[in-house]
């Protein structure tokens, strides 16, 4: 899940090298629920690293955007445990 805890300037280097190292050899699967644009925030405000990392990554990619509400909460409300989203 990009995004969901940022990456110290190390851990940007290390996983660029990952990305880099996959980049045209193996397929991969990430997910974010962050628009590609902030993603410089999660890497340690890298703009040119982050940039270079999302080059390989979406070269050759399939981007699919899913909205909507969160599967796991949806079955929590039908479930009860939760209050609904919008009570009318």
């Amino acid at each position: 899940e990009i995004g969901y805890l940022p990456f110290s300037q190390e851990e940007a280097k290390l996983f660029f090298q990952v990305i880099a190292k996959r980049y045209e050899k193996s397929a991969m699967i990430l997910t974010s629920n962050l628009p590609f644009g902030q993603w410089d925030q999660t890497f340690a405000g890298d703009a040119a690293l982050t940039s270079a990392m999302l080059g390989r990554i979406l070269h050759h990619s399939h981007v699919v955007q899913i909205k909507g509400e969160s599967y796991r909460l949806r079955q929590k409300r039908k479930a009860g445990v939760i209050a609904e989203a919008n009570p009318e």
